[in-house]
């Protein structure tokens, strides 16, 4: 369905309302560097490359594939963790304003949250996406500077990881990078000092740590096939 991008207005959005979020949830979501402790607390955290610009981006993975969502609450928006790009869904930045994409799913028929309150004035969760905007915005280039001091002290390595489930399928987690313990054992004091003052040591290290998440979901997927509930929506 093509964009109906219009900025966003009091006057002519009066009478708008949205859904929580629009499905279905996405196995993968890009996430910037604030995030990355928080996703990594309930889910996979990776570097991976842009087919289209062969950059790094933080991504929280989800589930092991399209279509699959492990992470307990997500698909009903009540995780642990919910990403900033999903919660302002719908929305994006226009220069010094808010464009609302009207053709997109989260403001099909039924939404139950307005935007606006019966003053004009933005409603809690209308503050929330205007919060997430800013925050993507702002944390953009920090994030970038975080990832390009990741590969110049070459601390980025593959993802090696083939995981069999019960159903006899074997899922290998190509194309994601994650960071390398033996490398950062091997910096020395000023490296890892410069990236503890950045706030970047604790990020790598949550992103590393996050790895544990892996063998969660993968048990949660079994689980999910023995109950025949396979990989949608639970």
């Amino acid at each position: 369905m093509a964009e109906q991008l219009e900025i966003l207005s009091t006057e002519t959005h009066r009478q708008l309302a949205m859904h929580p979020f629009a499905r279905p949830h996405p196995h993968m979501v890009q996430i910037v560097m604030p995030e990355i402790e928080s996703a990594a607390a309930c889910c996979p955290v990776f570097l991976a490359k842009s087919p289209e610009t062969g950059r790094f981006a933080i991504v929280a993975v989800f589930g092991f594939e399209p279509g699959e969502v492990l992470v307990e609450g997500a698909e009903t928006g009540n995780a642990a963790f919910i990403p900033l790009d999903l919660q302002r869904q719908g929305f994006f930045a226009a220069e010094d304003s808010i464009a609302v994409d009207l053709a997109h799913p989260r403001f099909a028929a039924g939404g139950t949250i307005p935007l606006f309150d019966a003053m004009g004035s933005p409603t809690d969760e209308m503050r929330l996406v205007q919060r997430a905007i800013g925050v993507l915005m702002g944390q953009a280039a920090p994030t970038e500077a975080f990832i390009a001091a990741l590969v110049e002290q070459r601390l980025v390595e593959p993802v090696d990881v083939s995981l069999s489930f019960d159903d006899g399928r074997t899922i290998a987690l190509n194309g994601l990078y994650t960071v390398s313990g033996e490398a950062l054992a091997a910096l020395d004091d000023a490296d890892i000092v410069r990236l503890f003052r950045s706030g970047w040591l604790q990020a790598a290290l949550a992103l590393r740590g996050s790895l544990q998440q892996v063998g969660l979901l993968a048990r949660r997927r079994n689980e999910r096939l023995a109950s025949g509930l396979g990989k949608g929506w639970s």
